[in-house]
């Protein structure tokens, strides 16, 4: 059975958009979750890792004085993804928080192209500040570039900004980016369930626990949901007893909808590989699956978690519904099974561990089918 896999995710955003604190937030509502970090500041006062370095303490790696993406190359980042997540450090999640100046494409393939067969890409979080949204696009061009890329938006100091005004910003945001999910937010108040499931959450009711979201926001001295601007997200449980049809759940997967964000869970493709069931991690158009056998004595199926903003869940979950495999169908052909299994990490040595290897949905800069 193959090893679980630290999600990386790359946390991005001009400066002064509310990174830092939406770090900060992430880890005072981590409920048990460990979080390791990269820091990096642009000078040589390291502001952004002080600000952190209580929180982490030695799960903290912090770069100062120059930027991440210039100054480091994929070796060096591997020497400190494999620091933070080596098995006595018990890390469950690795936030790499670039600089106000950092260009999260190049970040972003760092990731992908690291060698570290214990992380997989978590996606590139862009924050924006509300407030000063037209001037940082006149100040940074750019910014237009790095929401196309991103994979999940927040819009933050959300609570500063006059309802229109706010709507004209989402709406610019919305028609900007490329299927990224977008959240308002203010003090940086993203609820971590959008990028991570708490272990106190997981502990309750089940690995895949966004059933019980509600209930995880009512902890003592957190906000009531109802103040919280980020909330207007939906999730899609689905189950299914039956196999997938490999050729419609993959048709499902390119073209699944702007704002879908996440995608986890396992799906049984019954007769057309009886003998494994297929591990899905989807981030953004992030796509991996990974093939495992099935554990003695469990019960078969598919159960799937979606996550997004904006999402028609009824929709979503019809969908779905139209990918299992009818009765009369008979055994599917071989080649129904290589949509699938083109995004199946390849292994150089079985006893190393997954190792992904960059496809075209991987690549922000190459149109993807996924």
């Amino acid at each position: 059975m193959s090893q679980q896999q630290i999600p990386v995710i790359v946390l991005a955003g001009f400066l002064g958009a509310g990174k830092t604190t939406l770090l900060n937030h992430l880890l005072h509502s981590s409920r048990g979750s460990r979080i390791g970090a990269v820091v990096n500041d642009f000078g040589s006062i390291e502001i952004d890792a002080m600000a952190v370095a209580g929180q982490l303490g030695d799960s903290t790696v912090s770069l100062g004085n120059g930027c991440l993406c210039c100054a480091v190359d994929v070796s060096e980042l591997d020497t400190y993804l494999e620091r933070l997540t080596r098995p006595s450090a018990r890390i469950d999640i690795v936030v790499i928080e670039a600089s106000g100046l950092a260009e999260p494409q190049e970040l972003v393939r760092m990731v992908l192209a690291s060698e570290n067969p214990r992380i997989v890409y978590g996606g590139l979080v862009e924050v924006v500040d509300a407030v000063e949204f037209d001037a940082t696009r006149l100040r940074h061009p750019e910014l237009d570039r790095h929401l196309r890329i991103a994979d999940l938006v927040v819009v933050n100091k959300a609570d500063r900004v006059p309802g229109e005004e706010l709507r004209r910003v989402l709406d610019t945001v919305g028609s900007l980016v490329d299927r990224a999910a977008v959240v308002t937010a203010d003090f940086g108040r993203i609820d971590p369930e959008l990028l991570f499931d708490r272990k106190a959450v997981e502990e309750r009711v089940g690995q895949l626990s966004f059933d019980d979201l509600a209930l995880s926001e009512s902890s003592p001295g957190h906000p009531p949901a109802r103040e919280h601007l980020h909330t207007a997200y939906e999730t899609v449980s689905f189950r299914a007893a039956e196999g997938l049809h490999p050729r419609r759940l993959m048709d499902f997967f390119d073209s699944r909808p702007e704002g879908l964000y996440r995608i986890k869970g396992h799906v049984d493709f019954g007769a057309a590989d009886p003998d494994h069931r297929y591990t899905v991690h989807s981030v953004g158009r992030f796509l991996r699956f990974s093939p495992e056998p099935w554990p003695a004595g469990g019960a078969r199926g598919t159960r799937l978690v979606l996550i997004g903003s904006g999402i028609d869940t009824t929709a979503l979950a019809a969908r779905l519904d139209r990918c299992r495999t009818l009765s009369d169908e008979g055994t599917p052909e071989e080649h129904t099974m290589w949509g699938v299994l083109r995004y199946v990490p390849r292994q150089d040595d079985p006893d190393d561990g997954p190792a992904d290897h960059p496809h075209p949905a991987e690549d922000p800069e190459v149109p993807d089918r996924v």
